[in-house]
């Protein structure tokens, strides 16, 4: 309605910016000790660039690792992009933020899932860079980006607060 304020809307491009200033702090210092990141995202939205081969395999949602093997990761207010290893081949993914449904950071027992609906995300694009997310996920699925740990699935209901 006009004239409203949308709270959860507000609150999800909060919540993206965490993510947002993550990437940024893994970018400059690295990732210490156990810490990684699981960042869930739709591989068929707009902007969305990753190789063929995996939006065949991953046809609407998937999970990457940043944990010990990625390169080049580079931050900008409506994307990011980086390097990562699949079956021992570097490969370029560029992931506009408002195809992020989920991150986590299970080493600090860490979670974010990402709600506004599609019609929310197309009316707030532009204004802030910052809204995901869509609220009839599907059943998230997942891989490892890891070299050591290819082919290996990960599933996230562990890092899910119910």
């Amino acid at each position: 309605m006009d004239g409203e304020i949308n709270y959860n809307q507000l609150v999800e491009r909060a919540l993206i910016d965490v993510v947002r200033k993550s990437l940024i702090h893994a970018a400059e210092f690295g990732l210490s000790g156990q810490q990684h990141f699981y960042i869930t995202f739709w591989t068929h939205q707009p902007d969305v660039s990753i190789p063929s081969h995996l939006t065949e395999r991953y046809k609407e949602e998937m999970t990457i690792v940043l944990q010990h093997q990625y390169w080049n990761l580079k931050i900008e207010d409506t994307f990011f992009s980086l390097e990562l290893s699949f079956n021992h081949k570097r490969e370029t993914l560029v992931i506009p933020f408002d195809a992020v449904t989920a991150f986590a950071d299970p080493s600090v027992q860490f979670g974010l899932q990402f709600n506004l609906s599609s019609n929310e995300m197309k009316e707030s694009a532009g204004k802030i860079a910052t809204e995901s997310g869509d609220d009839q996920k599907p059943t998230p699925v997942d891989t490892s980006a890891n070299e050591a740990k290819a082919g290996e699935v990960i599933t996230l209901d562990a890092f899910r607060k119910k």
